[in-house]
This record gives structure tokens, C-alpha cells and sequence, in this order.
């Protein structure tokens, strides 16, 4: 029940870190896609004062994050609830900031745009929103491995693949949120921070 990833163990620390600098001190805070649970479980006990929503679409996840909820003694981490960023109503009311990692190069574009339509809805204005993943920048590969992962993603799935910043904030903007700060992290990946500006 309770899913574990090498991944999130070795990239929770260096995206904390960024998590810790722009998210505010208090509020509410919607996690897109938290999958296994661990960085939910990381996460919440280190940043307190924020009540932490985890979600996903995913039943298996979402009972492996209610596992992994269950190993912790933090009480703003809540219980996970299903949350498909395609659906209109997502039935979470307003939110002080959010997080979404890895997930928008391994779903359709379709997720990628209701995410953002749905930030729209419900981050507060001046709200922030980190977006965590592998890039291109303008058509240009920041590694060799990202191309392979690219090419593997789409194999699986055609509807998947690493995306273009310049696409990424192109669909942003339409939604009222302007890119602030990217940030690069290990294994060629990049934390985008984005501040809702309507």
C-alpha cells in the first residue's frame, strides 16, 4: 500500500529548500499529483504553519500518500483527496500557494492546461505556485538524458513528453500567472516558481 521512490527521497531536500524561500509562512497550500505520499510526508512536519492538501487521481496513490500520511506526526498534513486537474470543480475551495511535481510531462497537454485553468480558480491573487520537472527552454535540451527520457516517455504514451518552457508559460499567462524565478536543480530538472498576478 505504502510506495516508495528513490526519486523523491534524493530530490525532497533541494525542493524544500526552494518550497521554504517562496511559499508563505501560513495558509493552505494544494499538492498536484503527490503519488507516493513521501514528499507530502517530508514536506509538511518541516513547514508547519502551512496546512498541507495532498492530492491525486490516482486511487493507488492516494491511498499509499494516506499511508505514508499515517507514519507522521504532523497534524497540517491533511488526508489526501482525489483531484483530476481536467475536472471544473475541484472542490478545494481557495488555496494560499501549490505544488505540482513531475506530472505534466507524464500526462497528456490537456492535464497540463486544466491545471492551469484551475490555478485560476483557486490560488489566491498573489498566490505561488511551484512546478517541478524536466524542461526544454526554447526548443534546447539542458541534457542528453532528458532527450532519452523524452523519447521514452513518448513510447509509453504519445501524448507525453518533456515540455517547452516557452509553451509552458505562454498557457501560464492566459491564466493570469507570470513566471517569477527558475530554478535548477539535480538531474537536470527546474523548479519554476509562478505568482498569480490577476
Amino acid at each position: 500500500m505504502k510506495r516508495y521512490s528513490p526519486a523523491c527521497e534524493r530530490n525532497r531536500d533541494p525542493i524544500l529548500a526552494v518550497l521554504r524561500r517562496v511559499l508563505p509562512a501560513r495558509g493552505r497550500v494544494l499538492e498536484f499529483s503527490a503519488g507516493t505520499g513521501m514528499h507530502s510526508a517530508w514536506w509538511a512536519p518541516r513547514l508547519p504553519g502551512l496546512a498541507w492538501q495532498p492530492t491525486d487521481r490516482d486511487p493507488d496513490a492516494l491511498a499509499s500518500i494516506a499511508a505514508w500520511r499515517d507514519t507522521v506526526a504532523a497534524p497540517n498534513l491533511l488526508a489526501p483527496v482525489r483531484l483530476d486537474t481536467c475536472d471544473t470543480d475541484w472542490g478545494v475551495g481557495v488555496v494560499d500557494g501549490a505544488v505540482c511535481c513531475n506530472m505534466i510531462h507524464i500526462s497528456p497537454w490537456e492535464s497540463a492546461q486544466g491545471l492551469f485553468a484551475g490555478l485560476a480558480r483557486v490560488l489566491a491573487p498573489g498566490g505561488v505556485f511551484v512546478l517541478y520537472g524536466p524542461f526544454r527552454f526554447a526548443g534546447v535540451w539542458t541534457s542528453d538524458s532528458n532527450v532519452r527520457f523524452d523519447r521514452s516517455l513518448q513510447q509509453r504514451d504519445p501524448r507525453w513528453g518533456v515540455r517547452d518552457l516557452v509553451d509552458v508559460i505562454a498557457l501560464a499567462a492566459l491564466h493570469g500567472l507570470a513566471l517569477q524565478e527558475v530554478v535548477a536543480m539535480p538531474a537536470n530538472n527546474h523548479c519554476l516558481v509562478w505568482a498569480r498576478v490577476g
